[in-house]
């Protein structure tokens, strides 16, 4: 076995588990689950049709690569939403289905990361998502964080990381909006990070798998290539980002993605992804051109997030601070008494399972970020949320 697995931490659920092992929650209250971040809206009647109709593609081995119609949707999509000329959106060289956001942001450090290279750095926010470090860890790499505080409103400061970090990084993950606290990366600091890899010679990986759930009709959070294009940087030379089907079309189990950007980039991780075998097959491929090119629905999904927030932080407000993040479905809410005792009464209380920030952060630069926080997803349906809502209140109240 590699000797990098070692490194491994437990996964956030798998502490949460032993968080609450032994606890027996009140019998009257049904359970709400807020903890993962798995959206439970009805996934859209058009993917479900498109698959069923292409059930007969099961017969044929689907292309690394994908077909073109699917690659060419992802290109049209890309160049719609994020305003750049479809000219410069290659479906052929620089669009590449995945099977879900998670496996496409793991392997793409292994493809990526040189080890042979004296200490190569992957940077990442903190709080994050665990694959980003998981993934450095196996490819060898040392995970260097990039605390997100309140006082810096939970952004990356990209002007905190010493030279000889930046010298020696080869990767940095970002994630906007981010994963948990909603914060969105403005153009300014994009274009702030672009200028740094180019001194530095490193890839900027970024995961945008919440973009499509925003508060503000008018003010869509910009995407890394939008950013690029509009600097000038038309080949998104060291840029990649990661998009998913699973928040935007709540359709997390049709397991569908996209890898876009830098075409040398990937041109060596399809490569990489033909040994790699993780191949789409061709009914999730038609049912992904369906998705993507259809926004009603996902217009639909953000108004059913936009009445959750409403109601849950109406009915909180007076109790404790919610903060209404500008994009994503979690709220990141700031615990009176350490998180994971926070967790662990609000479940055997009130029958509530919320995340522990503390299993979201690593300790780093004499901080862990994630303490005294909890990660509550708004994914249940409107009425559990508004019970929650409630039964969290009661909860605070008796603290």
């Amino acid at each position: 076995m590699t000797p990098n697995l070692k490194h491994l931490h437990p996964y956030p659920f798998e502490k949460l588990a032993q968080l609450k092992h032994g606890i027996v929650p009140p019998k009257d209250k049904a359970h709400i689950a807020l903890s993962m971040g798995e959206p439970t809206h009805a996934t859209p009647h058009l993917i479900q049709e498109a698959l069923l109709t292409h059930l007969h593609g099961l017969s044929n081995y689907p292309t690394t690569k994908g077909i073109l119609e699917l690659r060419q949707a992802i290109a049209n999509w890309i160049s719609r939403r994020f305003q750049i000329p479809a000219d410069f959106i290659d479906a052929e060289t620089q669009v590449l289905p995945v099977n879900g956001t998670r496996e496409a942001l793991f392997s793409f450090a292994q493809c990526l990361i040189d080890s042979t290279k004296a200490q190569p750095v992957v940077i990442m926010p903190n709080p994050f998502y665990q694959i980003y470090e998981g993934a450095a860890l196996l490819a060898g790499a040392e995970p260097y964080f990039l605390n997100t505080l309140e006082e810096s409103a939970y952004l990356p400061d990209f002007d905190a990381v010493p030279e000889e970090i930046w010298q020696r990084c080869q990767l940095i993950y970002i994630c906007s909006p981010g994963n948990p606290t909603g914060a969105v990366i403005d153009q300014a600091s994009l274009e702030k990070l672009l200028k740094l890899a180019e001194k530095y010679d490193f890839v900027i990986a970024s995961d945008e798998c919440y973009s499509e759930i925003y508060d503000d009709e008018a003010n869509p959070p910009p995407s890394l290539l939008q950013t690029a294009y509009n600097r000038g940087n038309t080949a998104f030379k060291r840029c990649v980002v990661f998009h998913s089907l699973s928040k935007r079309s709540n359709a997390p189990g049709l397991r569908s993605g996209f890898v876009a950007g830098d075409a040398e980039l990937l041109k060596a991780y399809f490569h990489y992804r033909t040994y790699h075998g993780c191949v789409m097959p061709l009914p999730t491929q038609h049912a992904s051109i369906q998705a993507w090119q259809d926004e009603a629905h996902v217009i639909e999904n953000r108004r059913l997030y936009r009445e959750k927030f409403a109601a849950f932080i109406e009915l909180l407000g007076d109790v404790c601070t919610v903060i209404k993040p500008p994009a994503s479905f979690y709220v990141w809410l700031k615990t009176p008494i350490a998180d994971t005792e926070f967790a662990r009464q609000l479940f055997a209380q009130q029958n509530i399972t919320v995340l522990p920030g503390s299993f979201l952060s690593r300790d780093f630069d004499g901080i862990n970020p994630g303490l005294n926080h909890v990660r509550i997803a708004l994914v249940a349906p409107l009425e559990e949320c508004k019970d929650a809502a409630n039964r969290i209140k009661i909860f605070l109240n008796s603290l």
